[in-house]
């Protein structure tokens, strides 16, 4: 559920045209990145590349600059880009048996492997893999010794906290016990706050939105704000695994009220993942209307964008594909690609269109001819079966 969730957020997003940073490489020395991830408590992401690899080229223009992808990496990893064919380069590709590009490989600040990964990926498959190479490292088990012993200090609470979430374990419990008695105007206290930050349905959240000037001026203003956005994201993600009207109006209410610029945007998204998952026809329907009013977006790219959602989701919903038939029109008439003659020539069919479905798919067709080749052998079995099925 999470999955579809960020990827309606990331939907939308993207016909608002957001242009936000990715990740913030480390321009110092090999050596240097391992002193700071020391220092940090973080571990090392080095996208081992070399100049000519175009796999590598697309990763970087389209992967390491995505706003979700920027705020994971830099959180929790300091990120270098070394070319294997220049300065420390070679030795590196040695030291770590690089042999093919990109090689993605995650490293604890020893210098030591943790993960490799050999071959560009996706945005959320980076992500997952990331993700992954985290939960690798779970030295929670120590701080959860000390934590039966006994042990309270805010210091050592912080590091329990840290690696729990690091792990993809819940902190909450530790967190609101902690907070029961602490010293709210207390640095650390604040940085505690700061971490157990996972979801806001919670009074971690709240109190961090409290103490949002104080604790910014701990880490920074940009900090807080992906925190509180993580937070809201995570709870709206909870609605749709639990189906829960209230938890998605307390996320988009969070969102308006502490993130107002990114509120429009995000409700729009989230009702869609939303009555997705509830079979609300009616209601996604509306959603998807809003994402496109809200993200003032008319262009073929963004209208093919949301009906190929909106067809993947409810395929045979008539009330759906009538209203992707308008935004594929649209896209079809005004952007002339392959695709979008393709996708409107099957809802078309689905909506018992057969001449005008027909009459596309060999606009289609002859598109493909000339320019993609590939995708000719699927058009073809459109157009038959357009023919044969009525």
């Amino acid at each position: 559920m999470k999955k579809i969730f960020f990827l309606s957020i990331a939907l939308v997003l993207s016909l608002a045209a957001t242009h936000a940073q990715g990740i913030e490489f480390f321009h110092g020395t090999f050596a240097e990145g391992l002193a700071k991830a020391k220092t940090e408590n973080k571990l090392i992401f080095m996208d081992a590349y070399a100049e000519w690899c175009g796999p590598c080229k697309r990763m970087a223009a389209t992967v390491f600059v995505d706003e979700k992808v920027g705020k994971f990496m830099n959180s929790n990893f300091i990120c270098l880009k070394m070319d294997m064919e220049k300065g420390e380069g070679p030795d590196l590709s040695r030291k770590y048996d690089v042999s093919a590009y990109p090689t993605l490989l995650f490293l604890n600040a020893e210098g030591g492997l943790v993960q490799r990964n050999v071959g560009a990926l996706p945005t959320d498959g980076f992500i997952t893999t990331a993700r992954q190479a985290l939960g690798k490292i779970d030295n929670s088990k120590e701080f959860e010794k000390a934590y039966t012993e006994g042990k309270r200090e805010p210091e050592l609470i912080y590091s329990y906290v840290r690696s729990l979430n690091r792990a993809g374990k819940s902190s909450l419990k530790i967190v609101n016990d902690y907070l029961q008695k602490a010293d709210m105007s207390s640095p650390m206290t604040q940085k505690i706050i700061f971490e157990g930050t996972s979801q806001a349905d919670s009074k971690v959240f709240d109190l961090l939105v409290k103490n949002r000037a104080a604790i910014a001026a701990l880490y920074s203003e940009q900090q807080v704000k992906d925190r509180i956005e993580e937070a809201i994201e995570k709870t709206a993600a909870n609605a749709v695994q639990f189906k829960s009207v209230e938890l998605q109006n307390e996320a988009k209410a969070k969102m308006k009220a502490h993130l107002p610029e990114k509120a429009d945007a995000f409700a729009a998204a989230s009702d869609m993942t939303f009555f997705k998952a509830t079979s609300d026809v009616k209601n996604y329907c509306k959603a998807c209307e809003t994402a496109l009013k809200k993200g003032g977006k008319n262009d073929a790219r963004s209208l093919y964008a949301i009906a190929k959602q909106m067809t993947d989701a409810f395929p045979n919903e008539k009330p759906v594909l009538q209203d992707a038939e308008k935004y594929l029109k649209k896209a079809a008439e005004n952007g002339g690609l392959v695709e979008y003659y393709y996708l409107y020539a099957q809802t078309l069919h689905r909506n018992g269109k057969k001449s005008d479905a027909l009459t596309n798919a060999e606009k289609a067709l002859k598109l493909a001819q000339t320019t993609q080749a590939n995708a000719v052998p699927a058009i073809q079995q459109l157009i038959e079966q357009i023919k044969t099925q009525g």
